[in-house]
């Protein structure tokens, strides 16, 4: 059961299932990828990439645990307050972070216009082909763990991890 709160959200008022009890071998699955997207990459740019696709996707419980990550592992505030207006924030962010978020807003919103060439080969320039299927592959993994996380109702705050 849901509340409406507004024409474009919805507050969740009933306990949902938990994923990772309800199908363990999905969410172990779901676990071995995001361990294997992450290899390799820079922990920081690992951290704005899932800050930002959670802003994206609105997902609360992401978006804090992330920001909670990023901090643990020495990021200033600035920048994770500037994450969502990167654009127009360039100068807190590297050419090479820029390119992981724009490919990270066009990946996330796929639907809208694909991922352009002009994002694609910016991203390409950054990093090499390894590294660029890494940046893919956890993009693809924070939108599945928004997507678990908004669907399931975790709650922001929570000690559900």
């Amino acid at each position: 059961m849901t509340t409406n709160t507004s024409a474009n959200s919805t507050q969740v008022t009933t306990t949902r299932l938990d994923f990772g009890r309800s199908a363990p071998k999905a969410f172990r699955a779901l676990i071995a990828f995001d361990a294997a997207a992450r290899e390799g990459l820079d922990p920081a740019l690992v951290e704005l990439i899932q800050i930002r696709s959670s802003h994206l996707n609105h997902c609360a419980y992401c978006l804090h645990m992330h920001t909670g990550d990023a901090r643990k592992a020495g990021e200033s505030e600035d920048r994770l307050h500037m994450v969502a207006v990167w654009r127009e924030a360039r100068h807190f962010f590297t050419e090479r972070e820029q390119a992981a978020l724009a490919l990270t807003d066009a990946m996330t919103r796929v639907a809208g216009a694909g991922v352009p060439d002009d994002v694609y080969e910016r991203a390409a320039s950054q990093f090499d082909e390894r590294e660029l299927a890494q940046v893919i592959a956890l993009i693809c993994t924070i939108n599945t763990w928004n997507r678990v996380a908004l669907s399931t109702g975790k709650v922001a705050g929570t000690d559900q991890r």
